[in-house]
């Protein structure tokens, strides 16, 4: 193309040279960027800083700062990221003061170094020259007018915890707050990396309880942190015992940052391990009521939440859960969330307590509606108590609550699961032939449970 006079495509040209770098073909794309180049068609700034980075990642840090040097000759000005680049490239290779000397050629330009530019030039002056040459050249930059950030500091602390000078770390630590920084999670878990491994219990329940009361809580990371220095000092039924404490802190973060799902997954393992829920677990859910969150999504999660917990067995902390809910935002029950608690209760062997639900929504001005009632007969029946069943369909029925085809059904499916074929085969025949079961439902009951039945 080049060749017959025509210019490439600057678009097509660029995607050329990337998926060039994707397979490792970084010589036909370098091959590319001069026929561009030749052509009259400049490849811009993240185009010449993808090639930069790509060069250094193989090594070819030399080629990578002649590329650099053509920018500047192109007239395409080089960035912060052109420079990181280069920096890391450097660093990676031994060769920091050629990286300080990049450091000093960003500044003059103009540019302004940011978090990945100090973490390469700090994090490679302490593995070359140890900790207190990295706290040196940090002071460096200062003066120089480099504003550091927390991450700068906290590859200090990194480098102070592992030439094991805990204290002078957690002295930096504490100095944090009065050079314009509050540590963040990735602060305390370098510090709490540090007294596990030292077998500092204690203080590490401070650190972590502090973090707690400061807002900044815990990942993953810190969880894997006490656990793998727990089992490595032999306390292993310690790390392999999870509670409540462990759990809220991720809950609460979740919760405030809406992410719902993930809120839904933790309360559901915990139900999983019998991890049972403490008043911090319903604080953490509760607290979104009193935020004002009533809008539908939020009125999902809380549904949701209160029929996995049933599910899982743990109805008492659903009702816990709801009660806190509604006393701190009036948070109202709908019929779904009334037919989980329903269901927990009798899937827990409390029928009694189930048929109370009934009781207190009365007593209180709600109705039940059919929904609640069906609850309440498949739980019954689930329980092989088809003749308490049989009293609800007489009291639903008395209520002016007509029952509907899925009443019919989970009566129909209880008297089969009592092992009692022929009674289910004579009523589905029944209420078949009244055609309050349609055919075809009545067809996948007999089949399911290999009922005799005679249909007309």
């Amino acid at each position: 193309m080049v060749g017959r006079g025509l210019s490439p495509n600057l678009e097509q040209a660029t995607q050329l040279l990337y998926e060039l770098c994707k397979v490792n073909k970084i010589r036909k794309a370098l091959r590319v960027m001069d026929l561009m180049v030749s052509a009259g068609t400049t490849p811009d700034s993240s185009t010449f800083t993808f090639l930069v980075n790509q060069l250094c990642k193989r090594g070819n840090v030399g080629y990578a700062m002649q590329l650099v040097d053509k920018m500047d000759e192109l007239g395409c000005a080089p960035t912060t990221a052109t420079y990181n680049s280069l920096v890391r490239g450097l660093c990676i290779h031994g060769n920091l003061q050629q990286s300080l000397q990049l450091l000093d050629r960003l500044m003059q330009r103009g540019l302004t170094p940011n978090v990945f530019t100090y973490s390469f030039l700090l994090e490679a002056a302490y593995k070359e020259r140890g900790v207190d040459e990295a706290a040196k050249l940090l002071e460096e930059i200062v003066v120089k007018g480099g504003k550091p950030n927390l991450v700068s500091y906290n590859v200090l602390l990194t480098g102070l915890c592992k030439e094991g000078r805990f204290e002078d770390a957690f002295r930096l630590f504490r100095e944090l707050p009065g050079k314009g920084f509050r540590p963040n999670v990735v602060s305390y878990n370098i510090m709490l990396r540090s007294l596990c491994y030292d077998g500092r219990w204690a203080e590490s329940e401070e650190l972590l309880s502090e973090m707690g009361s400061r807002g900044c809580s815990p990942s993953i990371i810190t969880f894997n942190i006490l656990i793998g220095s727990l089992a490595a000092h032999g306390r292993t039924g310690q790390a392999l015992e999870p509670n409540a404490a462990s759990y809220n802190p991720i809950i609460a973060r979740f919760c405030r940052e809406r992410n719902l799902a993930a809120a839904e997954r933790c309360l559901e393992m915990m139900a999983q391990k019998s991890c049972p829920f403490n008043e911090g677990t319903y604080n953490a859910v509760a607290a979104l009521c009193g935020e004002g969150m009533q809008d539908c999504p939020m009125h999902d999660f809380y549904r949701t939440v209160i029929s996995v917990l049933c599910k899982k067995g743990s109805t008492l902390a659903a009702f816990q859960l709801l009660e806190a809910m509604t006393a701190k935002s009036g948070f109202t029950p709908d019929s779904y969330t009334i037919s989980s608690l329903i269901r927990g209760l009798c899937l827990e062997g409390m029928l009694d307590e189930a048929l109370q639900i009934f009781e207190v929504m009365e007593e209180n001005g709600s109705r039940p509606d059919i929904d609640n009632y069906n609850a309440l007969i498949l739980g019954m029946c689930k329980a092989q108590r088809t003749d308490l069943a049989v009293d609800v369909f007489a009291m639903m029925i008395h209520k002016g609550y007509p029952p509907n085809e899925t009443s019919y059904i989970i009566f129909v499916e209880g008297l089969a699961h009592e092992d009692q074929p022929e009674l289910a085969a004579a009523v589905l025949g029944e209420l078949h032939s009244r055609e309050a079961v349609s055919r075809t439902t009545a067809e996948r009951i007999s089949m399911q449970y290999d009922l005799d039945l005679l249909l007309d």
